[in-house]
């Protein structure tokens, strides 16, 4: 059956592998994806990316995200800088836009060798988040244990962000699984928790669903400065210390909220096209 290349790619510890299918192949089943993700049978990672031929003639490449429980996800920023990161080292573009199904992210790589993302427009009604009812989404009647009052937020994907005085002494692998299936959330939520460390600076973990406790989670860091910035605790941009590392995120006055920070490849490699087939 041959062989299968792939990439592993992390930005800031959320880890990836990457798999190129623009010249055809099988479709990566949910199943499939559980396997490449599991740390001892598979590759090992957070989420399996399909870089695939785009449907839309101003993006470079279709995205495809798929959690290590095998479900899609909409929108991965960390993925994405990853993803552009190897689209403008092939084509020499600086700047490229990447279709996913949340829409087309537009991207730049930056002379230090970061990566810019546009993560596209920051929804916060409920209906949008969505949530199963309707609430005010700067102050969600939700809580478990220590938490509560999160703020909702949509980034392609939805978001609860509770605010803590101390981030690093919450039990996020306790309470993470439990508010990431409440039924408050039809399409399941990250979870994250924020302390704030200044007006222009917080420090954030983040239970990301599908996956569980990740080092990093682009799209909850965006979440995250939204919801400090709608509650008044920071101005629209913010340095996001996650576990991984940081994060530069600014939420624009025209309602679109870009990330910036550094893409990692750690080693190509190849695997044995039968692990697929089951």
């Amino acid at each position: 059956m041959g062989r299968i290349p792939f990439r592993k790619m992390h930005g800031l510890g959320n880890d990836f592998v990457v798999l190129d299918r623009r010249d055809g192949g099988a479709a990566i089943a949910p199943a499939m994806a559980r396997l490449l993700a599991d740390r001892h049978l598979g590759i090992g990672c957070d989420q399996v990316i399909v870089i695939e031929q785009p449907r839309d003639r101003a993006a470079r490449a279709f995205m495809r995200i798929l959690n290590a429980d095998g479900s899609d996800a909409e929108a991965c920023g960390n993925a994405t800088r990853c993803v552009a990161a190897l689209l403008a080292a092939e084509s020499g573009e600086v700047r490229l836009r990447i279709e996913t199904v949340a829409g087309l992210l537009a991207a730049e790589a930056l002379p230090d060798g970061r990566v810019s993302v546009d993560m596209g427009m920051v929804r916060t009604d409920w209906r949008e988040i969505p949530l199963a009812r309707a609430m005010d989404t700067a102050h969600v009647d939700l809580a478990l244990g220590p938490l509560a009052d999160p703020v909702c937020t949509n980034i392609g994907n939805p978001h609860a962000t509770f605010f803590v005085a101390d981030a690093e002494a919450v039990e996020l692998a306790t309470l993470g699984p439990a508010l990431e299936h409440d039924a408050l959330f039809p399409e399941r939520a990250n979870i994250g928790v924020a302390s704030i460390a200044g007006h222009d600076a917080i420090r954030l973990r983040v239970w990301e669903r599908g996956v569980g406790l990740t080092l990093a989670c682009g799209s909850g860091a965006c979440a995250a400065l939204v919801a400090a910035h709608r509650r008044g605790l920071t101005g629209r941009a913010a340095t996001i210390a996650v576990d991984g590392g940081t994060l530069g995120i600014e939420w624009r006055d025209d309602g679109h909220v870009v990330m910036t920070g550094s893409s990692t490849l750690v080693f190509e490699g190849s695997f044995d096209a039968a692990l697929l087939a089951g």
